[in-house]
């Protein structure tokens, strides 16, 4: 039971803290910067699979998949910014 809620927990953390980042990257590198999650996605998805902790393959499983859904989230930060949402950068050449 506690090892579920911790599992819960991470998930939610990691989840969280990637938003911002998401936010941040697109401010400063624009949305061209969709392959550093890609690569890190990647590199964390391989990792999961050879990890012989389990709570560690979870964690890097996560965090893969968080890391793919910031590519697609960070094309609809520019949207976002281009509505108006969110600031955008003063020197910015979009």
């Amino acid at each position: 039971m506690l090892k579920s809620f911790i599992i819960g927990a991470l998930v939610f953390l990691i989840f969280g803290c990637s938003y911002p980042v998401v936010i941040k990257m697109e401010y400063y590198f624009s949305a061209r910067s969709w392959w550093c999650f890609a690569v890190m996605g990647v590199i964390a998805l391989l990792d999961s699979l050879v990890m012989e902790s389990n709570y560690a393959s979870i964690f890097l499983g996560v965090l893969a998949a968080v890391n793919f859904w910031a590519i697609s989230e960070i094309f609809e930060q520019r949207e976002r910014v281009k509505r108006g949402w969110y600031p955008k950068r003063p020197d910015s050449k979009d």
